[in-house]
């Protein structure tokens, strides 16, 4: 026990029996008494004696196992601090601890009186007492969370007293500080998230605190309490982010980069209004960082990318917006751009569920393509084999503009060469993606690439094709593309001027080779270049070889190319049969190859029936009709039905200028007009053919065709093999004789 110096107790045996009584009025009493004796102490500067009292305070009563004498000492403590005055700074450290100890007590009662002690210790102390702020503060975040309401109102109260405290102090210090707030940042109770809310206002309120500078430190956890279940602490929240981002506006210098990282992370919660909250700051950093955020580019752009495609209307609109922002800044690899990776983050998000999405990440790596080729190219092996996955994307925009960046890829010739090769290879490995989206993917790198380009560079690959059946596959859907699509109308030109002009003569013989996969394709070719003797030898030949129904699929869809706008120019030269008797020739050929009972057979049979006869001779003024011998046997003939002889009564009639229909000087000669070998063109032709006999023996399965696009004005070219195959068991019963397989057209 503390006593004077003549022995006398400092405190009577009363008082300490008082001190620890269980009614409070009592020990209140006592508390005056001991504030008393310490006035008297602190005028005779006794400081040992002080000192003593107060252990007596901390260990007979603060810390004693007796909650009585618990409430007693911390009573204690607070009158002897009141006594002590000016005084008390040199004995907080003996008072405070026991104080705070009192704060985690079993005994409720015991937590309300220490808050009410150190709250009166703190009037006495006021600035003294910062120096134990994060002891303090500690203690209060624990408190806030009782589950005596007394507690909780009173700690409240002293709450309001240390924030009043610390606001006045030029002693706080907010380094110290703030590593104890980011650890408490992460408690989920929503009684300690609102205290610490409150703190973080109060301390921003403050002009000499720089609570922006470590904003960074608090500001995921900031942002983790805006999805909290209580409506009062996201408010709380998220008024505080706002001031935050006002002065980060205003302010002349902030580290966007440490931040952008938490506001990544924190864009992919589900919660909807953290996601919003967080690209509404991403957007701000955007504008206002420059090139700070350049090095977190990537990563930024992995959070918007999802987003543009997000349920929520208000985030889909700040996503798109900040991605234009982020788009228009134009960052160099010098400045810690990495093009790598970016790349990869539009890779990624080639495979997103959402078209929205997919869209942009192609516009992504369209715009590094336009900014920074070189790199870009040096990743080519990482993009290219998702670029091509791509092309089997449902929607037709994502194709067209994997498209686009693919044909910007394909500028240089070697990258050229190597995107038609794996276009090849793709649509072999994946034959529903040729089916669905060929023509689409063909038509759209004709535009993009020009068309003879493309055009050229796949007759090269499919010239050498192991695979007959797949070439053959590729040439009726490239044939078919560049008979109907308009894109390839110049292309077409051209080639109908193959045996007037050297550029189109090339073009012919650089398709022709490839083209002889495809008895049809190349008939097709032959009366697009107007070459029509050469188109009716390869019918002639067809002759000695098997007529299958994938043949006669082919004819059928032919016939009905005729009556497009393309052919237009060679109806109307029907109208001078004796011009260009090869190209009747060759349109008997094709009839006599259909079965009678097929529409395709009908739809050529009603046009050649009106073809005029009298033709003939308004075209050969020079000779009399009597020079004319076979026909009178066309006229009779055609107008009795039988065309199987029609072939042989067709004279090869030559002009007075001894220039064929096909620009060949005469009818058997070797070499066309402006070098075009017809002759070893035909032995390719037949070539060509045979191996494909020899492949096709080996019994393999066959593959569907490509589903070709709609004609021109509403035709459709396309027949089914089932409904060529069902006009031929037609064919067949009406006249009881069975389709010979080998027929000779050679006149």
């Amino acid at each position: 026990m503390a006593k004077m110096a003549d022995g006398t107790p400092l405190l009577s045996a009363g008082t300490l029996r008082v001190l620890a009584d269980k009614l409070y009025e009592k020990r209140k009493n006592a508390a005056r008494e001991v504030e008393a004796v310490i006035r008297g102490l602190v005028a005779q500067q006794d400081h040992d004696k002080i000192s003593s009292l107060i252990h007596l305070l901390v260990h007979d009563f603060a810390l004693s196992p007796q909650s009585n004498h618990r409430k007693g000492g911390l009573i204690g403590l607070a009158a002897a601090t009141m006594g002590l005055g000016a005084e008390a700074a040199q004995h907080l450290e003996k008072i405070i601890p026991p104080v705070l100890n009192s704060f985690t007590d079993q005994d409720s009662r015991v937590r309300y009186y220490a808050c009410e002690a150190l709250y009166n210790i703190a009037k006495v102390t006021r600035g003294d007492l910062v120096l134990f702020f994060n002891d303090i503060f500690d203690a209060l975040c624990k408190l806030s969370a009782d589950s005596e309401p007394s507690v909780q109102q009173a700690a409240h109260l002293l709450d309001r007293l240390v924030k009043d405290i610390v606001t006045e102090s030029d002693q706080f210090s907010i380094e110290e500080f703030i590593p104890l707030l980011r650890e408490r940042m992460n408690v989920l109770n929503p009684f300690v998230r609102q205290f610490l809310v409150g703190w973080i206002t109060v301390l921003d309120s403050v002009p000499d605190i720089d609570m922006l500078g470590f904003l960074p430190d608090f500001l995921d956890g900031l942002f983790n309490m805006l999805s909290d279940n209580s409506h009062e602490i996201r408010q709380q929240a998220d008024s505080a982010l706002a001031e935050f981002l006002q002065e980060i506006k205003n302010a002349p210098s902030v580290d966007y980069g440490k931040m952008a990282e938490i506001l990544v992370h924190r864009a992919s919660s589900p919660d909807e209004f953290t996601r919003l909250t967080s690209f509404t700051w991403l957007n701000e950093f955007v504008k206002l960082s420059g090139e700070q955020l350049v090095p977190y580019y990537a990563d930024i752009l992995g959070a918007i990318l999802p987003a543009i495609s997000d349920k929520e209307e208000k985030i889909r609109m700040v996503a798109k917006e900040t991605n234009e922002e982020l788009r228009t800044v134009k960052a160099e690899p010098s400045e810690g751009f990495d093009i790598g990776a970016v790349l990869v983050i539009a890779r990624r998000e080639l495979g997103s569920d959402w078209e929205d999405t997919r869209l942009e990440a192609l516009r992504w790596i369209a715009l590094l393509l336009d900014r920074h080729r070189t790199e870009v190219l040096s990743f080519l092996d990482d993009i290219f084999p998702a670029l091509l996955s791509s092309l089997s994307d449902t929607s037709d925009e994502v194709v067209c503009l994997v498209l686009e960046v693919q044909a910007c890829i394909a500028g240089d010739a070697q990258h050229f060469h190597r995107l038609m090769v794996f276009l090849v290879h793709k649509f072999k490995i994946e034959q529903t993606l040729l089916e669905k989206r060929g023509t689409l993917a063909l038509r759209r790198l004709c535009t993009l690439l020009d068309a003879q380009r493309v055009y050229r560079e796949l007759a090269t690959i499919f010239e050498g094709e192991a695979d007959l059946e797949f070439a053959t596959i590729m040439v009726q859907a490239l044939n078919l593309i560049l008979l109907t699509a308009p894109e390839l109308a110049e292309m077409r030109s051209l080639l109908k001027q193959s045996l007037l002009n050297p550029a189109g003569r090339d073009l012919f013989v650089s398709l022709s080779a490839s083209w002889n996969h495809s008895p049809i394709a190349t008939v097709s070719l032959c009366l697009l270049a107007q070459a029509y003797h050469h188109a009716s030898s390869v019918i002639q030949s067809l002759g000695e070889s098997d007529i299958n129904v994938n043949l006669l699929v082919q004819v059928d869809k032919l016939v009905r190319l005729l009556e497009t706008p393309t052919f237009a120019y060679l109806r109307l030269q029907l109208l001078e049969p004796g011009r260009y008797p090869s190209l009747l020739k060759t349109l008997y050929g094709l009839l006599m190859l259909l079965p009678q009972q097929s529409a395709a057979f009908k739809i050529l049979r009603t046009r050649l029936k009106t073809v005029p006869s009298q033709t003939f001779m308004h075209m050969q003024p020079a000779l009399p009709p009597s020079e004319f011998p076979g026909l009178s046997a066309i006229r009779r003939t055609a107008s009795a039905g039988g065309y199987s002889q029609i072939l042989s009564h067709i004279p090869t009639i030559q002009s007075s200028s001894t220039t064929s229909e096909d620009g060949e000087r005469s009818s058997d000669s070797t070499n066309g007009s402006l070098g075009i070998n017809f002759a070893a063109q035909l032995k390719q032709f037949e070539y060509m053919q045979h191996q494909h006999h020899l492949y096709q023996s080996q019994n393999r399965p066959p593959r569907r065709t490509l589903t070709p696009p709609p004609a021109q004005n509403g035709h459709h070219p396309s027949r089914t093999s089932d409904d060529v195959a069902d006009s031929i068991r037609r064919t067949r019963a009406a006249s009881q004789v069975r389709i010979p397989q080998r027929t000779s057209w050679r006149s």
